[in-house]
């Protein structure tokens, strides 16, 4: 549906978007993810029209942002990270307003008003300004906004910043609605958590580069390891001797715990139980726990997500 080739844009002299390539299907949800300061929210600018790239290209179904600009728009349904709303207009009067600048009239409009607040839980709060709601049903209001119009991509530039728990699972659960429908998304967060949840696909960006790009299992095949052993152990016991065992990564030991990181933890945990067991080190618990993008991230960048 969207296809994003090689976008480039510098502020001066820094790099702010270096050569970032993406696509996302109709029914996907494509995680754009880094720190802040990563070039998400430029990148989203570019690809929603709103500012222009020093070099690469846009497509939308084939039709290119520069041979057609305000169709190429009409067929975008954008959530900017800061909210876009006028808090003196009904919550209807806002989607009325929003769809007729795109050209929706009558009641063709009207109806895709009610849609749009049906869908985000807001039908009751109709006639209610914004400025009476709360920082989460803003939230839900202005992806209304961007879906009066019937978009065929809608971009989310952070749309969870600020909003409470419950708040943000009304808004996962409404973007699993538009991703049944047929939606194309491109969520931008860095909240590992939330990638996790609702992505298909995540491309990882930092400094404007993409650095890795591909379904969840495809990125935690990236981390150093993919699952880590943890043992609560009682006895004294060197970890450089795990460090020989096939399938260990690394291993580590603080006060009475110890850490292994591994490719294989079925091959891996009964090998290192017996060389504990070996050395007459006493393990008291275990847990294991899968990599995670965090780990993915930091074994690419060697940056802490949230800096």
């Amino acid at each position: 549906m969207l296809r994003v080739e090689k976008l480039q844009l510098s502020y001066g002299t820094r790099l702010a978007v270096a050569g970032v390539t993406l696509q996302v299907a109709p029914g996907e949800i494509l995680g754009l993810l880094g720190p802040n300061g990563a070039g998400k929210s430029t990148t989203v600018g570019m690809i929603a029209g709103l500012i222009a790239p020093d070099s690469g290209s846009v497509s939308l179904g084939g039709m290119g942002l520069s041979s057609n600009v305000m169709a190429y728009k009409r067929r975008i349904g954008l959530v900017p990270q800061d909210l876009a709303l006028y808090e003196d207009l009904s919550a209807l009067a806002n989607l009325t307003l929003f769809g007729a600048l795109y050209g929706v009239e009558g009641a063709v409009l009207s109806r895709r008003a009610h849609e749009a607040l049906e869908l985000v839980g807001l039908t009751s709060r109709a006639n209610d300004k914004p400025s009476t709601f709360s920082g989460g049903m803003k939230r839900r209001l202005n992806i209304a906004g961007a879906l009066v119009h019937n978009p065929d991509v809608l971009l989310l530039d952070e749309p969870t910043a600020g909003v409470d728990p419950q708040s943000r699972n009304a808004i996962f659960e409404n973007l699993e609605q538009l991703k049944a429908q047929g939606k194309a998304l491109i969520y931008t967060t860095h909240y590992m958590e939330e990638a996790e949840r609702l992505a298909d696909r995540i491309v990882i960006i930092d400094c404007g580069k993409v650095v890795a790009a591909g379904t969840l299992t495809e990125l935690y095949r990236l981390a150093p390891a993919t699952t880590s052993l943890t043992l609560d152990c009682e006895g004294a016991f060197d970890t450089k001797g795990l460090l020989t065992l096939h399938g260990v990564n690394g291993a580590e030991r603080v006060n009475d715990r110890i850490t292994v990181r591994t490719d294989d933890l079925a091959g891996t945990a009964p090998a290192v139980l017996a060389a504990l067991a070996a050395a007459g080190c006493r393990v008291k618990a275990l847990q294991s726990s899968r990599a995670s993008l965090e780990d993915v991230f930091l074994g690419l960048t060697g940056k802490q997500l949230r800096d």
